[in-house]
């Protein structure tokens, strides 16, 4: 079992910034797929971010030039800077990791953020 632990959430005004925080068991994130998903009130789970085990980060078109994936290996931390925020970026933040290998799938409880306007 991988436990994952969000933290960094908050409540900020349009056009700030934030930082989240994914703490993880050694080596997890050095050799997982490591991702930060969002689900808004009333919408379904999409995917904002992920860096693989290689260091290559993909994101979703509503958030490329305003967040930035990155991840600590030795710290076994990922990070998602969140700048110019939007009221449409309010979302319970979920940080993913996924093991390519085995397919298994881990999630953190959630960290909320609210945006507003």
């Amino acid at each position: 079992q991988v436990e994952l632990a969000e933290s960094g959430g908050g409540l900020v005004q349009a056009g700030g910034s934030l930082r989240l925080s994914c703490a993880a068991p050694a080596s997890t994130v050095s050799l997982a797929d490591m991702g930060w998903y969002r689900q808004a009130p009333g919408k379904q789970l999409e995917l904002v971010a992920v860096i693989d085990s290689g260091g290559s980060a993909n994101y979703a078109d509503s958030v490329k030039g305003r967040f930035t994936i990155s991840r600590a290996n030795a710290k076994n931390q990922v990070y998602l800077q969140m700048n110019s925020l939007k009221p449409e970026d309010t979302a319970v933040y979920y940080c993913n990791a996924y093991f390519t290998l085995t397919k298994s799938n881990y999630w953190g409880q959630g960290t909320q953020v609210t945006v507003s306007s």
